[in-house]
């Protein structure tokens, strides 16, 4: 299977604190992998590392082929390469189609030099359109295609979350938290549509999470992290049964 992210050596220190500690990671294409570890582990430095936020100390950083170490954020995100957050940040006062609209990569924008080419954005428009709405109906959000955002679940802001990250041609998607704070029977329906999305759709996912109970059976591969290293890979339940892991994760 290919690879879609090689992260190696990758090294941040904050002062005195080493917050990622000769990092190495290998992310499948087309698969669900979960990242799992304490808090203070190294997951949000090594994803902010990864997606241009912040700039390891040294290391490499490889997505789709092409390196990106210490690329921008903006230019990692036009790459392909896109996160999420804990907490949803829609558009609120904008519907759930327009915030998918929003994010459109081919959206060809305003412009008094295109006024004349009528013709070509209106047909980049109704491409959008059309692709907004077999999201929507993807996601099971096609009924609130005209309500705000507002009018949203957590649960299905998440999924917003992933459609807009669909539309803005993403190919791998680094999810924070998707569960958080949602009743166990929506937070399934979430990861149903995430497992949708990843099968129909071919995107790859990279989720972390500390719901363990929930996710699991949705991911296809598991890394674990601790003070600052990856201490253990593979399939989920032997991740779980590994005594590095049980002892720095699990409370031994």
């Amino acid at each position: 299977m290919e690879n879609i992210l090689v992260v190696k050596g990758l090294r941040k220190t904050f002062g005195g604190l080493v917050a990622l500690d000769d990092v190495n990671l290998v992310l499948k294409r087309g698969l669900m992998s979960m990242l799992i570890g304490p808090n203070a582990s190294g997951k949000t430095t090594l994803i902010n590392c990864i997606t241009g936020f912040y700039k390891p100390d040294r290391g490499r950083v490889w997505f789709d082929g092409k390196e990106i170490t210490n690329w921008p954020p903006h230019k990692v995100y036009k790459e392909g390469l896109v996160r999420t957050f804990q907490i949803p940040q829609p558009f609120q006062k904008l519907t759930v189609l327009e915030n998918l609209l929003t994010a459109y990569r081919g959206n060809p924008g305003e412009s008094f030099l295109k006024a004349p080419f009528r013709k070509s954005w209106v047909s980049e428009e109704k491409k959008a359109v059309d692709m907004a709405f077999k999201l929507l109906e993807l996601l099971n959000l096609n009924h609130l295609w005209n309500k705000p955002a507002t009018h949203l679940s957590g649960g299905q802001m998440k999924l917003l979350e992933a459609g807009r990250a669909i539309m803005s041609g993403a190919k791998l998607i680094l999810m924070d938290e998707p569960v958080a704070g949602i009743h166990p029977t929506l937070a399934h329906e979430v990861l149903h549509y995430l497992t949708k999305m990843k099968e129909e759709l071919g995107v790859t996912f990279l989720v972390i999470e500390h719901r363990l109970e929930l996710v699991l059976p949705y991911v296809d591969y598991a890394y674990a992290m601790a003070r600052g290293r990856v201490i253990s890979e593979g399939k989920p339940e032997e991740i779980l049964s590994d005594p590095a892991v049980i002892e720095s994760y699990l409370g031994g």
